[in-house]
């Protein structure tokens, strides 16, 4: 089942890849004019709002996050349109584990705590969502601004990873066409779904130990793991923004966990993850 698609921050990574796979499946794909507002009128004859917005640097969550909801809300009201939402892992908090669906939502941060609020709003609103919750995703293309490439790779010439926490906790990633795919397949199958889908992509769970191996098999030569100069934030903090807010989620990186995708396969049988293997190295810059 196909329909019309409007992509809310199309320009942005998620926006990209999404309009790609809804386009390639035989949607009728619209993108958001923030600069012509009203996104009621935008909406009107669509099928699915795919929610892309996201400030950058989490310049004021607490603020535009909410109102962004609210908006969304507010268009999917009027247009009967079903809202997919990518979700993060804030909400979990800093209890290691193999996070599922299931998991209690104990969000220990301010961050975390805003993204909590949000997905109460969905859930209360009576709109049909799909949060498709992630880990950090990585971009199928090289040397984009996503975390692998801004820090985990900013030294891969040099033969160096750089860890945020501890070299050996598994950490949950999301490779970021593989997210666009099951958006797409859900939003096909939307019609068989809960007023409130709650599902985790899963698929690309590692530790930068397991990087820096699949690393240096990709290059043929030694790749070695350090520590990220968190200090270097600390100074940087008063000055700019996205070193603040960066310091808040620095638990994530030393808290051992993972997002299973089991619900994503019963939901999904002819989904298929890309190899965790081609994740690995897909943000390695080339030439």
């Amino acid at each position: 089942m196909t329909g019309t698609v409007l992509l809310l921050g199309a320009s942005g990574k998620i926006g990209r890849a999404a309009a790609q796979v809804f386009w390639d499946r035989g949607w009728r794909v619209r993108m958001y004019d923030r600069a012509a507002g009203d996104m009621v009128r935008q909406a009107q004859g669509v099928d699915v709002i795919v929610n892309g917005l996201n400030p950058p640097n989490y310049h004021d969550w607490a603020g535009i996050l909410p109102q962004i909801t609210r908006d969304v809300i507010t268009a999917a009201r009027a247009s009967g349109a079903t809202v997919i939402l990518p979700g993060n892992v804030y909400v979990y908090g800093n209890t290691p584990g193999l996070w599922t669906e299931d998991t209690p939502h104990q969000p220990c941060s301010r961050k975390g705590r805003i993204r909590e609020e949000i997905e109460r709003m969905y859930r209360a609103s009576g709109v049909q969502t799909i949060i498709l919750r992630a880990g950090d995703f990585i971009s199928a293309e090289a040397g984009d601004s996503d975390l692998m490439g801004v820090v985990h790779l900013k030294g891969l010439k040099r033969g160096v990873v750089t860890a945020l926490g501890d070299p050996d906790a598994m950490h949950a990633y999301a490779y970021l066409p593989d997210w666009a795919e099951a958006a797409c397949q859900l939003a096909e199958r939307r019609k068989t779904l809960a007023a409130f889908t709650d599902v985790n992509l899963g698929g690309a769970n590692f530790t930068m130990n397991d990087l820096a191996a699949a690393l240096a098999k990709h290059l043929g030569r030694s790749v070695r793991v350090k520590q990220f100069g968190w200090w270097q934030m600390r100074l940087l903090a008063p000055f700019w923004e996205l070193a603040r807010e960066l310091r808040e989620m620095r638990y994530l990186w030393s808290v051992p966990h993972s997002l299973n995708h089991d619900k994503l396969l019963n939901l999904l049988p002819d989904f298929r993850h890309t190899d965790l293997a081609k994740v690995m190295v897909a943000g390695v810059p080339r030439g």
